[in-house]
């Protein structure tokens, strides 16, 4: 693979998860992954572990956090393959994960692990801070 076509992934998968999450874009869903998309880590409890459960995802946040942007920390990328660390944050102005609209700035830091074939998406592994996010939600006690 050359380095114009994994310069190319990473681009990809910013734009996607730009379009989608901090601009609300929900038909980046449909551009960006693949029929076939596969996503081994739901964002969402419950959600299924297609393209449906990333558009949820988006939907969710978006409308508990209407602010929500996430910002890159790190993008690497080897062949297929482009590894996102990012932190994303937005006020919560509605109903997230059964907590009311608390006001605060909620912060919630991840890793995405994207494969993509073509210019498309085809799966995703990832890991949230879910706890933290739960802890700032009150619904746990802090540390």
């Amino acid at each position: 693979m050359t380095t114009d076509q994994i310069d190319r992934n990473k681009k990809i998968v910013d734009a996607f998860i730009q379009e989608l999450f901090t601009t609300g874009d929900l038909g980046a869903v449909d551009r960006y992954l693949a029929p076939e998309f596969v996503d081994h880590d739901p964002p969402v409890p419950g959600a299924p572990n297609g393209a449906e459960g990333m558009r949820r995802a988006a939907a969710m946040f978006r409308a508990a956090l209407p602010d929500w942007h996430s910002v890159p920390d790190q993008m690497v990328a080897q062949d297929d393959v482009v590894v996102e660390r990012f932190v994303a944050r937005g006020t919560h102005r509605g109903e997230l994960m059964g907590v009311a609209p608390t006001g605060k700035v909620l912060v919630l830091a991840g890793i995405n692990v994207f494969r993509l074939e073509g210019e498309r998406i085809v799966e995703r592994w990832g890991r949230l801070d879910e706890l933290g996010l739960l802890r700032q939600l009150g619904v746990l006690p802090p540390t």
